[in-house]
């Protein structure tokens, strides 16, 4: 198996949640939900290195806070700078990557609830198909709307929704993002910019646990989880 290294992504500011710490600061059962998520994959044995992607003015928080509390481990954790855009934080995540070769997991910094096992299934898919993201099937029916009405019903049949973790070999993610910046295209995910290189992605099943807090309501739903799992 070649080296995996993990970029977790922490470099927007929320303002969706309305708080006054971005995010992923905010409290999930007495820790910053960015430590919940860091400390799956400081607990996971196949993660060598972690590159935390967040702004240079959290840096001391971070430190403080969020890495400083995590279990005694051997995976190191280098902070790296955030970009302006979740596009600009990947690529600066790449490029601070210090090995030739191996395999990078990129995850949101705000999706505490993922599992051990779904991260080692995106490593195994990337080790066999260079590319492997987590994702769940659509349950809800899937309306098009504009200016407030429904114009489609669509077909919800083989439509997934993506998640993090997402993995990939390590240098071909760089030369996809490289051209995708040349390009001038901004992928929704790293899947979407793996695809516009010309490559294929597969898959593995997700879990619905593993959301993205990006609302009050999203909060609010991770704290009554965290509360039924402690």
């Amino acid at each position: 198996m070649p080296d995996v290294f993990a970029v977790i992504v922490a470099g927007g500011k929320g303002r969706r949640m309305g708080a006054s710490l971005s995010k992923q600061y905010l409290d999930l059962g007495g820790f910053p939900i960015l430590y919940r998520t860091l400390d799956v994959f400081v607990r996971h044995p196949e993660i060598n290195c972690i590159y935390l992607v967040v702004p240079v003015s959290d840096f001391d928080f971070c430190k403080k806070n969020v890495i400083g509390p995590l279990p005694g481990n051997d995976c190191k954790i280098e902070l790296v700078a955030g970009g302006k855009t979740r596009f600009a934080s990947v690529e600066n995540g790449l490029a601070a990557v210090a090995f030739e070769a191996g395999i990078v997991v990129v995850h949101d910094g705000v999706r505490p609830f993922l599992s051990p096992d779904i991260i080692s299934a995106v490593i195994a898919g990337a080790a066999s198909n260079s590319a492997c993201i987590a994702a769940v099937p659509v349950v809800d029916t899937i309306k098009s709307v504009e200016k407030g009405r429904i114009t489609a019903t669509l077909d919800r049949k083989g439509i997934w929704m993506a998640q993090t973790p997402q993995a990939f070999d390590l240098n071909l993610l760089r030369a996809a993002y490289a051209q995708a910046r040349k390009e001038a295209f901004e992928g929704t995910d790293d899947a979407s910019v793996f695809e516009h290189y010309g490559r294929q992605v597969s898959i593995v099943a997700g879990r619905r646990l593993n959301f993205k807090i990006t609302t009050p309501d999203d909060l609010e739903l991770a704290r009554m989880i965290w509360k039924g799992l402690s």
